[in-house]
C-alpha cells in the first residue's frame, strides 16, 4: 500500500508491504524503530506474546509522547503488565497491524507530535 509520494526531510514512510517497509528511498525488510528523525535497524524483539520493557527500551530512549506498535498482519497485543508500565511512564501506547502503524505514523509527525513507531515486519 502507498502512502505518500511527497519526500520531506523527515523519516517518512512511503508504502508498506508484507516484508517490506518503504521509508524514504530504502526498503526496510526487518523490524525497525522509527521516530520523525532517527531509525533503528537492529531492534531484535521478543515474540509478540514475550515481549517484555526492555524490548521497548530503544523506543522510549527516543522520548515520544505516543508509541505505535505494529505487529505485522494481525493486531496482537503484548502483555498487559508491559502496556501498563509504559503508560505509568508517560507515553501512550497504540497496538496495531503495522499498515495502520505505518499510517499513522506519518500522520502523527506530519502534525509535528512526537511519535514513535515500533514495527514488526512480517
Amino acid at each position: 500500500m502507498r502512502f505518500s509520494s511527497d519526500p520531506t526531510e523527515q523519516n517518512q514512510i512511503r508504502a508498506c508491504e508484507p516484508g517490506a517497509i518503504h521509508l524514504r528511498d530504502t526498503v526496510l525488510r526487518d523490524h525497525v524503530i522509527i521516530s520523525a528523525t532517527e531509525l533503528i535497524t537492529d531492534w531484535q524483539p521478543a515474540a509478540i506474546e514475550s515481549l517484555s520493557i526492555a524490548d521497548f527500551e530503544p523506543a522510549l530512549a527516543l522520548q515520544p509522547e505516543i508509541l505505535l506498535l505494529g505487529t505485522g498482519a494481525r493486531q496482537t497485543f503484548p502483555d498487559i503488565a508491559v502496556l501498563t508500565e509504559i503508560m505509568r511512564m508517560g507515553v501512550a501506547i497504540e497496538v496495531m497491524q503495522t499498515v495502520a502503524a505505518c499510517r499513522t505514523f506519518n500522520v502523527l509527525i506530519n502534525e509535528r507530535r512526537a511519535a514513535v513507531a515500533a514495527l514488526l515486519v512480517d
